[in-house]
């Protein structure tokens, strides 16, 4: 598992391997990830949307962005957190994945980037 704070909302991140997939005739390795965003400042958040970067050993990076999480712009009062699970196909055996969430606060409307680790896509049985 990764972690990373950035103006008091921390970001933990873990994976998994789920196997291969054949689409239109070509393999795919898929990963899991399962992200909690945790609120440890004193300010009302809310999650407005995405930005990530996805690297794939075999292929060009992928820019992903997008309206909140899963269909969703979560709030968060202080000590509140949101977990939610996404995947991601790859090409090749090794990846990553990193980016930001923009948020923004209640208080003040004022909007700020979240930056979400890099965190590694890996099959399981590969090490270097």
């Amino acid at each position: 598992m990764v972690q990373q704070v950035t103006n008091g909302i921390k970001i933990s991140v873990s994976t998994n391997f789920e196997g291969t997939s054949y689409r239109n005739y070509k393999l795919y390795y898929a990963f899991s990830y399962q992200v909690t965003i945790e609120n440890l400042s004193n300010e009302t958040v809310q999650l407005l949307a995405r930005h990530w970067k996805i690297y794939d050993s075999l292929n060009k990076t992928e820019i992903v962005e997008g309206s909140g999480v899963i269909g969703k712009k979560p709030v968060l009062k202080p000590s509140e957190k949101y977990t939610y699970s996404s995947n991601c196909f790859l090409t090749s055996p090794i990846g990553a994945m990193k980016g930001y969430y923009n948020m923004v606060t209640f208080s003040t409307t004022k909007t700020f980037k979240v930056h979400i680790p890099t965190f590694q896509l890996m099959v399981s049985n590969i090490h270097n």
